[in-house]
């Protein structure tokens, strides 16, 4: 009898093992990319490209790209950060839907507002809402993000 419950608590740690959470602990979501996205304006359409956001406190930031088409001379390139603090992170990992703020720079050191929401799929990937300020015009950017610890 004592046999049978050591073997039935050995298999089940071991299954416990096999299902435990495959991420790195909150405070280490340190890496993040957003897939690159397009949206219509005017008679056009802007198409967004960032690089790998990396966490540097409450913030991530990274460098972006935003080709206009057929105005290309509208065209700029610049750096975007994201302020996400800790308790933020939290949220979304509980999948709660979270919103942020942040701000970008353009390469003719033209300021640009930022501001978005996230909501979260699964441990790694969910969508996001990224509304970009240029002007008196306001972006608006749909597409998913992943959190890069995540092991494979």
């Amino acid at each position: 009898m004592c046999i049978r419950i050591l073997c039935s608590l050995l298999v089940l740690a071991a299954v416990a093992g096999l299902r435990a959470d495959t991420t790195r602990p909150l405070g280490e979501w340190d890496s993040v990319t957003m897939a690159p996205v397009k949206t219509s304006i005017y008679v056009g359409s802007v198409a967004l490209t960032t690089g790998e956001f990396r966490r540097e406190g409450d913030t991530f930031s990274t460098t972006y790209e935003a080709k206009v088409w057929p105005w290309f001379f509208w065209s700029e390139t610049g750096r975007i950060t994201i302020t996400l603090p800790p308790a933020d992170l939290e949220r979304l990992a509980r999948g709660e839907r979270i919103e942020f703020k942040g701000e970008a720079t353009s390469h003719k050191n033209k300021p640009r507002y930022v501001t978005g929401r996230a909501d979260r799929k699964n441990a790694a990937t969910g969508t996001i809402k990224v509304r970009i300020g240029v002007d008196d015009t306001e972006l608006i950017f749909n597409t998913t993000y992943r959190f890069n610890n995540v092991v494979k």
